[in-house]
C-alpha cells in the first residue's frame, strides 16, 4: 500500500472518529482520531508535518508543559499567526497526530510532548525548537528513574539534529542533557536568589558528570538553582534568557524578562515560583519565533486557559482556587501558595492512582505537608481514589483530615468549619477533570452550598494518637537514618517518620540522627537503623560509603540491633547485589544474593502487593518496583509470603518477599512500608525496647495501643483492590 493511500485512509478514519466523538458521544476528540490514524499510517505525524509552514515548537518536561504550550500558542496567535496545538495536554503521539489532523493551513505548530514519548514523536515531527522545562521525579512505576528519561530525551534530540534545544539551565538534570546534545543550545534561568525556603526532598544534589556533591550559590526549589561541581566544574550555563527583579505577593508577581530585543517588565496575577519559570520559558520560545514582545505581553496578561491550572472561582460567596499537582515538587509549590494566604483557609487534596497518575502513591511522603501544620487557621480534607493514603500521610504530618467525596462535599464541609475560609482544591492528573467539572457546574448554575447544619458528618477517624487509659512509656529511642539525601527514591524516608511518630505518641523521647555523605557511621547507641533505596547514581555513591564502614553495621546487626532495609538497602546487605546493571560484592551481613533478571535488563517487577507475614495479623500492604531478583540461603526466612495472585516479591519463582534475620527486616515493599502496616512499625519498636531492657537487665515495657483506624482503612482499601 502506497504512502499516499495510507495517509488518505488515516485522514478518513480521523475525520469519521472526530465527528462521532463530538456529535454522537459528546466527548472531546483529543486522542482517539490520531490513535486510529496511526494504526492506518504509522508515519502519520511525518506525513502531516508539511501542513505547518513556518515552524514547530515541542515542549517537554515534568511540570508546566500544558501551561507553557498554551502560552506559546496564545502569543503566536496574538502576533497574527495561525497555530495548531494540542492545548488539552494530550501529549502522546496520538494527541500530536490528532492536533495535526485537525489543523489545516497553520503557520506554526506548538505541541506538548510526554517526556518518554518525545523519542517517538520528535523524529517524525522534526521540531525547530525543543523547549525543555525541568525534570522531577514523577510516575516512577511507568517512567523509571530520571536517568532513563534523560536518555530518552537525548535520543530524541539526536534524531532531530536541526532542532534548537531551549532548556532550563537552573536544572542540573536538564543541563546534563544539553551537554550531551549535539544540537544548538539556548539556556534560560532565574538570575537571582529569590530567598525561598527549601523543601526536604530534592531530586538530585549530585554532579551529573562525576557524582560529587554540587555546591549551590542559591537554590530556588527542588534541584533548581545556581550550582557548580567543586570537583569537575560541571555548572549552570549562563542564561541567554533570564528573569530578574522578581517580587511576589498574595496579589501577584512582578518580574523583568531579559534576553530578547527589549527587557520586558510584567506584573501579573499568577502565583508561585514555578510560574516564573513557565513565563520565562514561553518568553524565550516566542522570542526565538519572532513574536513581537507586545503580543507576548498581551498573551500573558490575558492567559486564562480554564483548564484547572490555577483556575479561580467564586461559588456562593466562597473564593476557590483549583490547581494541578502530580508529584512532590508540584505539590510543594502548591503548599507555598496555600501558606502565603494569611487568612482562614481550607484545602482538599484529591489523589487518584490510575494509569496516567502512576499506580504508586509513595511519592506523597516526599511532600512537605508538615508545613500546613504550622497554620492555626487551616482545615484539611482528603479525596480521590487514594483518599485513605492521603489521610494517613496528613496524619503523620500532624494534620487531622476529613474524607470528602468531591468538590461540593468539600466546599460544604469547609464552609461548616469556617464560612470565611478560602478554599483550595489540589488534584493530581486524573482527579482534576472530575473536580473541575463539579466546580464548573456549581459556577455556571449559581449553585448554593449547604449550611453548616447539613454537614455534621464524621471526619473519618478519631483523635490522631490517643493512649486511652494506658500509661505513657518513659523511654528514649534513637533512630539512625543512613544517607537520607541519597537513598529515598520511593518516599522511603516516611518509614522513619512513622517510627518516630508512633514512639512519640506513646510518650517516648525520640532522636532521629541523619548520617549523610562523608560522615562516619556510629551505631553504638542506636536503637533502630533505617536504610532505603535510591536511583543508580545515588545508590552507587552510598554503597561506597557503606562498604568502607561495613564493620559498624555488621557489629550492630550481630548485637541484635534493629534494622529496616528497603529495596536497594535490602539488596546491599547480601553477599552480592546489582549496581549499574552489574553484579558487585555486597556487605555480606545476611545470606542473600541479588542477580539480574534473565533476558531484558529492563524487566522489572512492579505493582501493588500484599504479604502474609508472621509479624502481623493484617496482610502487609506495599508496592514493589525492582529489577533485581533476590535469592535467600536455605537457612534464611522470608519477611512474608505473597498473598493473592498479584505481586512477586524477591524473584519470579519463590512467592516470597524480603528476609528476616535476627532483628533485621529486609523487603522490597515501598509505600512506605510502615504507613499502612502499623503492626510492623510496632514490631520494630518493641524489638528495640526489648534490646534496651535486656542490656539494662529489666523487663521491657509493653506498647500501649494507638488508634490505627486511619491506617487500617488504607490497608483495607488496598486489600480490597487486590481482591483479598
Amino acid at each position: 500500500m502506497s504512502a499516499n493511500v495510507q495517509l488518505g485512509i488515516a485522514q478518513a478514519i480521523g475525520a469519521a472518529s472526530t465527528w462521532g466523538l463530538k456529535h454522537v458521544f459528546h466527548r472531546p476528540a483529543a486522542n482517539f482520531p490520531g490513535k486510529a490514524g496511526l494504526y492506518a499510517d504509522p508515519h502519520l505525524i511525518a506525513d502531516l508535518r508539511p501542513r505547518i509552514r513556518d515552524g514547530v515548537v515541542a515542549v517537554v518536561g515534568t511540570n508546566g508543559k500544558t501551561t507553557v504550550t498554551n502560552l506559546v500558542a496564545d502569543a503566536l496567535e496574538a502576533g497574527g499567526k495561525r497555530v495548531v496545538c494540542n492545548r488539552t495536554g494530550a501529549n502522546l503521539d496520538s494527541g500530536v497526530a490528532t492536533a495535526l489532523m485537525h489543523g489545516k493551513g497553520a503557520e506554526w505548530g506548538v505541541f506538548e510532548c510526554d517526556e518518554l514519548w518525545l523519542a517517538r514523536i520528535a523524529p517524525q515531527l522534526q521540531p525547530d525548537y525543543v523547549v525543555l522545562l525541568n525534570l522531577f521525579r514523577d510516575q516512577l512505576d511507568r517512567t523509571g528513574e530520571i536517568a532513563l528519561i534523560q536518555d530518552s530525551i537525548a535520543d530524541a534530540l539526536s534524531a532531530c539534529p536541526e532542532a534548537t534545544l531551549v532548556y532550563n539551565a537552573d536544572d542540573p538534570l536538564c543541563q546534563a542533557i544539553a551537554e550531551r546534545a549535539g544540537n544548538a543550545r539556548i539556556p534560560f534561568g532565574i538570575a537571582e536568589d529569590m530567598g525561598l525556603s527549601q523543601n526536604t526532598v530534592s531530586d538530585t544534589g549530585m554532579c551529573q558528570r562525576c557524582d560529587a556533591q554540587l555546591d549551590y550559590a542559591w537554590r530556588q526549589y527542588g534541584q533548581l538553582g545556581n550550582y557548580t561541581c567543586p570537583q569537575c566544574g560541571f555548572s549552570r550555563s549562563n542564561p541567554a534568557y533570564a528573569a530578574s527583579d522578581i517580587r511576589t505577593s498574595s496579589n501577584g508577581t512582578q518580574l523583568v524578562l531579559r534576553g530578547g530585543a527589549v527587557d520586558l517588565r510584567l506584573y501579573e496575577s499568577f502565583s508561585g515560583t514555578y510560574m516564573v519559570y513557565n513565563v520565562l520559558a514561553a518568553y524565550a520560545a516566542t522570542d526565538l519565533c519572532d513574536v513581537p514582545f507586545v503580543a507576548f505581553e498581551h498573551a500573558v496578561h490575558e492567559f486564562d486557559p480554564q483548564n484547572g491550572r490555577l483556575q479561580r472561582y467564586e461559588i456562593d460567596g466562597t473564593d476557590v482556587l483549583l490547581n494541578l499537582a502530580k508529584n512532590p515538587t508540584g505539590f510543594n509549590q502548591n503548599l507555598k501558595i496555600v501558606m502565603s494566604d494569611r487568612g482562614p483557609k481550607a484545602v482538599a487534596f484529591y489523589i487518584n492512582d490510575k494509569e496516567a497518575d502512576g499506580h504508586d502513591v509513595s511519592w506523597l511522603w516526599d511532600v512537605d505537608f508538615q508545613e500546613l501544620a504550622a497554620a492555626d487557621n487551616l482545615v484539611a480534607f482528603a479525596g480521590g481514589i487514594r483518599r485513605n493514603d492521603m489521610q494517613v500521610r496528613l496524619k503523620h504530618a500532624g494534620i487531622e483530615a476529613r474524607l470528602v467525596n468531591g468538590a461540593r462535599d468539600f466546599l460544604e464541609k469547609a464552609r461548616a468549619a469556617n464560612p470565611h475560609a478560602t478554599c483550595y482544591l489540589i488534584a493530581n492528573y486524573t482527579a482534576l477533570p472530575a473536580v473541575k467539572a463539579e466546580l464548573d457546574e456549581l459556577n455556571e448554575t449559581g449553585g448554593t452550598l449547604g449550611s453548616a447544619l447539613r454537614v455534621a458528618t464524621d471526619c473519618g477517624h478519631g483523635e490522631s494518637h490517643p493512649l486511652g487509659n494506658a500509661a505513657a512509656i518513659d523511654a528514649k529511642l534513637k533512630i539512625v537514618h543512613l544517607y537520607p539525601t541519597l537513598l529515598n527514591l520511593y518516599g522511603d524516608g516516611g518509614n522513619v517518620t512513622v517510627l518516630a511518630n508512633r514512639a512519640r505518641w506513646r510518650g517516648m523521647s525520640v532522636e532521629v540522627e541523619r548520617v549523610d555523605l562523608g560522615q562516619d557511621i556510629d551505631l553504638s547507641d542506636a536503637d533502630i537503623v533505617f536504610l532505603g533505596g535510591g536511583p543508580d547514581r545515588e545508590q552507587r555513591i552510598a554503597s561506597r560509603e557503606l562498604l568502607a564502614q561495613a564493620g559498624a553495621l555488621r557489629n550492630y546487626v550481630e548485637d541484635d540491633g534493629v534494622l529496616l532495609a528497603i529495596c536497594g538497602g535490602y539488596q546491599i546487605l547480601g553477599r552480592e547485589w546489582i549496581m549499574d546493571g552489574q553484579s558487585v560484592p555486597g556487605l555480606g551481613i545476611i545470606g542473600i544474593v541479588t542477580k539480574r533478571a534473565d533476558g531484558n535488563a529492563h524487566n522489572r517487577l512492579v505493582g501493588n502487593i500484599a504479604l502474609q507475614s508472621a509479624l502481623a495479623n493484617m496482610p502487609v500492604i506495599g508496592y514493589e518496583n525492582h529489577a533485581g531478583r533476590t535469592y535467600l540461603d536455605a537457612a534464611c526466612k522470608p519477611f512474608g509470603r505473597v498473598a493473592g495472585k498479584r505481586g512477586h516479591g524477591n524473584n519470579d519463582f519463590d512467592g516470597a518477599d524480603g528476609v528476616l534475620y535476627r532483628n533485621v527486616v529486609g523487603t522490597y515493599l515501598h509505600g512506605p512500608l510502615l504507613a499502612k502496616n502499623p503492626e510492623i512499625a510496632d514490631y520494630l519498636i518493641e524489638r528495640a525496647l526489648e534490646r534496651q531492657a535486656a542490656k539494662a537487665g529489666i523487663p521491657a515495657p509493653p506498647l500501649p495501643p494507638l488508634d490505627d483506624a486511619v491506617e487500617r482503612a488504607a490497608n483495607a482499601f488496598m486489600r480490597d483492590k487486590l481482591g483479598l
